[in-house]
């Protein structure tokens, strides 16, 4: 059985720190980051306005994509969220 995939990159209010995560519920995760109900780096440096996600039909295919992402430089995920998102908007809002 497969299981969906979600790749997305949350940041702060000010856009000057991304975090790139993995999940299989989307709406879930966001939830988490945006209550901060999860100790970590999220957490810590108060990272609750999603600005990219990715659907994938293969949880693996999503770990697969997260890891090609992390591995870029912070212009390609800043060139990456503004591809589908300019103003840096809180797309949580399409989730909830």
């Amino acid at each position: 059985m497969r299981k969906n995939g979600y790749i997305y990159i949350i940041t702060n209010k000010n856009n000057t720190v991304l975090y790139t995560g993995v999940t299989s519920n989307l709406t879930k995760r966001i939830y988490e980051h945006k209550n901060h109900l999860v100790d970590g780096f999220s957490k810590k440096y108060n990272l609750e306005k999603l600005v990219y996600y990715e659907i994938f039909e293969d949880i693996n295919l999503a770990i697969q994509r997260e890891k090609q992402i992390k591995a870029g430089s912070r212009k390609k995920k800043e060139e990456l969220i503004k591809s589908i998102n300019e103003e840096w908007n809180d797309l949580a809002n399409e989730l909830f």
